[in-house]
């Protein structure tokens, strides 16, 4: 179990610098963490799934009033993991701003695993999605969120996506961002090139895709695309690659990419049998 409560008066006690204005350090960066926010996030975060990935968590700061109730997902953490508690007072001076839900983690973020590195991790049948230029932190954490409910194996996103751990992606992603191995780095080209190198079907999800989504194929490993809102994938993308539709009542240009993917998914996933 993580370590004995450690209660912080101070707003600027050196323990608990990390958590010290959360939203300008999500614009500045946290040298390799990030913030972990939420009780189902925590919980995720002690995970085994998320020590799997290499994820780690360096310390916990809880409103004092949420202590009690959380000794089950405390014990996920070994006693070397820190757990500070603050009046709401102290714990909303070092946040920045009212923080309600009362439980933060500091978390460590693995090593960057840039395309061949998580494609050489991959089962033999595998169902993936990959993501070019997802710049909204929401969209990103649902499609997390959906990639987990739906069984897919891994995310990709191109270097343009944004970071799906962002403390906004991981909350909207309710700790799916640990738990859903994914690669982030690669030009959009080049992460597609690498997937069908490696015996991926490419699909690119578009409104204007040449089948439905359920006329997809089988395949043995099968990688569907999104693109960013509104412009959605670029032409030599859709040129080079099979391309699917959701078909919709005419008069809407086009869903969410976050519902899109779900649907998507659970297309994919009932015929690969990944779903009942």
């Amino acid at each position: 179990m993580a370590g004995e409560p450690v209660r912080i008066d101070d707003p600027a006690d050196p323990r608990i610098a990390g958590f010290v204005s959360i939203r300008e350090r999500d614009l500045t960066g946290r040298d390799g963490r990030f913030i972990a926010e939420g009780t189902v996030v925590l919980r995720m975060l002690g995970s085994a799934p998320a020590r799997a990935n290499g994820f780690g968590c360096e310390a916990i700061l809880l409103l004092e009033n949420r202590l009690a109730g959380l000794a089950d997902v405390l014990s996920a953490f070994g006693d070397d993991v820190p757990v500070y508690v603050a009046s709401a007072a102290v714990f909303d001076a070092v946040a920045g701003f009212n923080m309600h839900r009362g439980v933060l983690a500091l978390g460590r973020k693995p090593a960057v695993e840039i395309g061949n590195a998580l494609l050489a991790k991959l089962p033999e049948t595998s169902l993936v999605l990959a993501g070019c230029g997802l710049s909204n932190h929401d969209n990103v954490g649902s499609i997390f969120r959906n990639a987990a409910a739906f069984g897919a194996d891994a995310v990709f996103l191109d270097e343009t996506s944004c970071d799906p751990l962002y403390r906004k992606a991981i909350r909207v992603s309710v700790g799916a961002v640990v738990s859903v191995p994914f690669s982030r780095g690669l030009g959009a080209w080049a992460m597609l090139e690498g997937l069908a190198a490696a015996g991926f079907e490419i699909w690119g999800l578009s409104p204007r895709g040449a089948v439905s989504v359920a006329a997809i194929p089988a395949a043995r490993r099968i990688a569907l695309v999104l693109g960013t809102e509104g412009e959605g994938l670029p032409q030599n993308i859709l040129s080079r690659f099979h391309t699917a539709r959701i078909p919709q009542k005419p008069g809407l240009d086009s869903l969410n990419v976050a519902t899109a993917s779900g649907i998507a998914l659970y297309q994919i996933a009932l015929a690969m049998g990944r779903v009942d």
